[in-house]
């Protein structure tokens, strides 16, 4: 065999090696810490959720009845209820979803769909739907409260305005959840409906959508259910603490079950902490049954691409 056949056959010794895991893996001593830390500060989490909400519940159970449902505040405990907070919240939520979700969808449908990634004010309105939707909720108040002073609306405390509030605040995680959804659609299905002659609007109208349509619900029920729990920009802009009559539409005044609590913890008698107890089960429950129609939602009528 001559000596090019010998160079030829030997092993070149520039082979790259076969990437595999690194030293000491999972097993070694750094992976092993960082991994109890992990599961250390879930249990800490964990167990101050679990002692916050059997805590809770015990405190007010025993307010867990029709008065809670069916009466107004009252300067005695054992005559206050709930009900102007109850239909405050549902107003107030209705009114940010109808806001909220078809502007929120609109714009990220354009963003995902229409606009192009390379102009330079396209890229600018991504960048601030993401800072956007990590801006705390106080701001939200103050941005609603610039908002009528430009206006010049006086009366703040209406559902209209809190509803305007609140859906600032989640409309950037509509966007962000509705474009993910866009995104998880395959696009052959875009390619053969533009294929068969429909139009680039037909095919989001007709294909897009309807195929995204589980993660959309499941991120605007997720955002409703943060803008229920919120109390700050709403106080900001004069929600009321002390409500005796029922809001009955979007020129109303108003109240919801956040600010409600936070008035009554705020007050010295042990009944009305008892009430804020009843009424932060109630807004629990109002927020996992929420999130349980997301759940379900998504489980039902995800497509597996």
């Amino acid at each position: 065999m001559s000596a090019h056949n010998k160079a030829g056959a030997a092993e070149p010794a520039s082979v790259p090696k076969v990437l595999g895991r690194a030293s000491g893996g999972e097993r070694s001593l750094r992976s092993l810490v960082f991994l109890g830390v992990l599961w250390l500060c879930l249990a800490v989490g964990m167990v101050f959720l679990v002692t916050l909400v059997v805590t809770t519940l015990m405190d007010g159970l025993s307010r867990m009845d029709s008065r809670l449902f069916t009466r107004y505040p009252a300067s005695n405990p054992e005559r206050a209820g709930a009900r102007p907070a109850i239909i405050g919240s549902i107003w107030v939520i209705g009114a940010t979803a109808v806001l909220a979700i078809p502007l929120g969808v609109a714009a990220a449908v354009f963003l995902e769909e229409f606009a192009d990634p390379r102009k330079k004010i396209n890229q600018i309105i991504e960048v601030n739907v993401q800072n956007l939707a990590a801006i705390p909720s106080i701001v939200y108040g103050l941005l609603t409260l610039s908002l009528l002073g430009l206006i010049g609306l006086g009366n703040k405390n209406l559902v209209i305005v809190g509803a305007t509030a609140l859906a600032l605040l989640i409309l950037p995680v509509i966007i962000i959840s509705t474009r993910e959804a866009l995104r998880g659609v395959p696009g052959e299905i875009r390619q053969g409906s533009l294929a068969l002659g429909a139009t680039p609007l037909q095919t989001v109208w007709r294909q897009t959508l309807p195929s995204a349509i589980p993660g959309i619900a499941t991120g605007a029920i997720l955002a409703l259910s943060r803008a229920l729990g919120e109390a700050a920009p709403l106080l900001l802009l004069g929600g009321l603490v002390f409500l005796s009559f029922d809001p009955n539409g979007l020129l109303s005044g108003y109240t919801t079950m956040p600010i409600q609590i936070f008035n009554w913890v705020g007050r010295p008698q042990a009944g009305f902490h008892t009430l804020a107890a009843a009424a932060s089960i109630l807004l629990l429950g109002m927020l996992l049954v929420m999130n349980s129609i997301a759940i379900l939602i998504r489980n039902k009528y995800q497509q597996r691409w």
